[in-house]
This record gives structure tokens, C-alpha cells and sequence, in this order.
């Protein structure tokens, strides 16, 4: 599980993208919640392939130039996506007399089992050398962790709002010199709660 959890390949940067919206439809979500998937997943390039589609239907020629890696590899990532259906064939054109296919992904979000345990990234963010140099004013950056006992109704309505933030900032324009990441996550705690007070609450 913890491959899973490693940072996407560095990707080559571009100028701008008028509108990151997907040219091709999609579903909202599907589960990694077979071994299939959770093993196509637990590779860090594999992850940037599934990043880099969510701007546009791409062939494995411009996904390698992207990633800066050999074809032959990145086409057997692809591959391997495909297989665990993550990834499928949204359309093909023609080059010099070739069909290319142009892949795209099956859903926007792609939900991981909840797992005991470290919360994923947080620790290798912060103990990364390259997060270290990055996050200066230049570059912003902040993370904050909280406690707080609420009702259930309220907890489902601060995952939708994150999930929609989560997919507000995947939508975002392309541009600027420095790729981001947002780490977004909320569960319910072991934590003791509290004995009541004399008055009859219990604490915070």
C-alpha cells in the first residue's frame, strides 16, 4: 500500500492550457477495489499517466514526450491501466497512415480503500528535500491537522465540500512555472472523547 502512496513522476511544464476540462466524457468515480487496481496503481508514473490525461485525451507518443520517458515503457503502463480498467481508448486518429489511439481516463476520481494507519503522503511531503526548497513565499504552501467532535450529518457535509474543493483545483487553468499538489483528507478518529462536565457537555 505504501507504493501507492509515493509522489507522481515530475512532469515537463507547459505555458498554459486555455481549458483543463477532459475532451471526452467521463464517469464521476470508480473504485480501486480490486487487487487489479490497487496494484496498477501502486506505481508513481502510472499515477502522472492518470494526472495527464484528465487535461486531455493523449496518445502514447505525447505522453511519453510529457514524462520524458521511452515509449515502449510508458506504453506498457498504459497498458496496464487499460487492463485494470482505469484508463480506456477514448478515440483514435490517423498518423502517416497509422491509427494512434488516445486514451483517456474512465473516471475523474479514483476513490482508494480506507486503510488503518499513517495517513498517505503527509510524511513524505514534509520530509521531502524538494518540498523543503519549494515552499518559500514564492511558492506557498501550508498544512494544518484538527480535532473536533460534531454530528454525522455535519461530517458528510465537510467531505462534499472538500471533494468539491479537490475537484475545483483539478479543473483549474493551466499555467505558471510550478506544478502543486493538495492533500485533502477527513475520518473519523479512536481518539477518547471526552467524560461530561458537571454542566452536562462534554469537551471539545
Amino acid at each position: 500500500m505504501s507504493d501507492i502512496t509515493e509522489f507522481i513522476e515530475p512532469i515537463k511544464s507547459i505555458e498554459h492550457v486555455e481549458d483543463c476540462s477532459p475532451d471526452y466524457e467521463l464517469a464521476e468515480e470508480i473504485h480501486a477495489d480490486t487487487p487489479e487496481r490497487m496494484k496498477a496503481l501502486g506505481n508513481r508514473l502510472r499515477l502522472t499517466i492518470c494526472d495527464l490525461v484528465l487535461e486531455h485525451a493523449m496518445s502514447v507518443t505525447e505522453l511519453a514526450e510529457r514524462v520524458a520517458r521511452p515509449k515502449g515503457s510508458v506504453a506498457h503502463h498504459v497498458d496496464v491501466l487499460v487492463s485494470a480498467g482505469i484508463l480506456r481508448v477514448v478515440r483514435t486518429r490517423k498518423v502517416r497512415a497509422i491509427k494512434e489511439r488516445l486514451y483517456g481516463r474512465v473516471a475523474r476520481t479514483i476513490v482508494l480503500p480506507d486503510t488503518p494507519g499513517e495517513l498517505p503522503f503527509i510524511h513524505d511531503v514534509v520530509a521531502d528535500a524538494d518540498y523543503a526548497a519549494m515552499s518559500t513565499r514564492e511558492h506557498p504552501s501550508g498544512f494544518t491537522f484538527r480535532h473536533a467532535r460534531i454530528p454525522a450529518a455535519r461530517a458528510s457535509d465537510y467531505v462534499d465540500r472538500l471533494q468539491a474543493l479537490a475537484l475545483e483545483f483539478v479543473t483549474e487553468p493551466r499555467g505558471g512555472e510550478v506544478e502543486y499538489g493538495l492533500y485533502v483528507g477527513f475520518f473519523p478518529t479512536i481518539r477518547t472523547i471526552a467524560p461530561a462536565s458537571a454542566t452536562g457537555k462534554h469537551a471539545t
